[in-house]
This record gives C-alpha cells, sequence and structure tokens, in this order.
C-alpha cells in the first residue's frame, strides 16, 4: 500500500480498491503538474487533505497557474489527466471547477486558478476557510503554499 493509499484509509472505510483509485488520481496529477512550467501549486484539499476520507469521499484538488485562463480554453488536459467525464464546470470566485467522475464513480474535483489566490496579505477569506477545512501541498517549487498554509495556521 502506498502512503497515500494509507492515508486515505485510514480508520475511514475507505476500501482498499477506492484508495488506491484515489492514490493513482493524486499520483498523475501531481505528476503532471511537476511536468507544467505554468503549474504555481497543487494543494490537496478537504477530507484526503486532513486523512479523514470515507467511501463517498471525493478527490478535491486546487491547481494554481500562471496562465489559468488556457485552461477554459484549450481541454487538452483533460484528456491528459483522464479523470473521468467532466460532469461540471463551474466558477468559484478567482477558481474554476471542473468536476469528473470515473467510471467506478469516483468524483475528482479539479480547480484551477490563479497564483493571487494563495496571496497572504492579508489571506482572503475564502482562501482561509478551503486551507483551514485541510490542506496539503503536493507540488509547490516556489513555496506559496506553504507560505500560505504558515499565514492561515
Amino acid at each position: 500500500m502506498t502512503a497515500h493509499e494509507d492515508r486515505f484509509v485510514a480508520g475511514a472505510g475507505v476500501s482498499p480498491q477506492r484508495a488506491a483509485e484515489m492514490s493513482s488520481v493524486v499520483d498523475r496529477v501531481t505528476r503532471w503538474s511537476a511536468d507544467r512550467s505554468d503549474v504555481a501549486g497543487l494543494l490537496l484539499v478537504g477530507s484526503c487533505a486532513r486523512g479523514e476520507a470515507r467511501s463517498d469521499s471525493d478527490v478535491d484538488l486546487l491547481l494554481l497557474s500562471t496562465a489559468p485562463g488556457r485552461y477554459a480554453v484549450d481541454d487538452s488536459w483533460l484528456r491528459e489527466l483522464s479523470l473521468g467525464e467532466v460532469v461540471r464546470v463551474r466558477a468559484w470566485g478567482p477558481l474554476t471547477e471542473w468536476r469528473h467522475v470515473t467510471a467506478s464513480g469516483l468524483e475528482v474535483e479539479m480547480c484551477v486558478g490563479p497564483t493571487a489566490w494563495a496571496k497572504t496579505g492579508p489571506v482572503d477569506a475564502g482562501t482561509r476557510r478551503v486551507v483551514t477545512d485541510g490542506a496539503r501541498p503536493l507540488h509547490d517549487p516556489a513555496g506559496i503554499l506553504g507560505e500560505l498554509i504558515r499565514a492561515c495556521a
């Protein structure tokens, strides 16, 4: 069992199969993000980040980009990630959510937004709510997510 799988299973009733699928999604998006020059950060948020995933939990990912608008006009990234069928696209302030459902029914929420979402002087109230509800940096090359988490502590 990988470290991600162990974190998803820990006392929460997540089956080994679901934990493996969650882990696969997180690992795939993390590797993909590391190969993109526009990605300034990737954050796992919510119950998975808190280590409290349940069998009905979704995987919530937040990607910060220096060019977030490109994700709305070019959907090739959706095919590259293979996160399942897109069932909803919705704006949440500066973030755009793409909600996917895999063949097994796992929901994956991929939010994309500008690096300004992580500004710390001061931290936006909505950003603070997301971070304090559980946040774990998966890719943070410049340290902006670590700085944001410290500012919200």
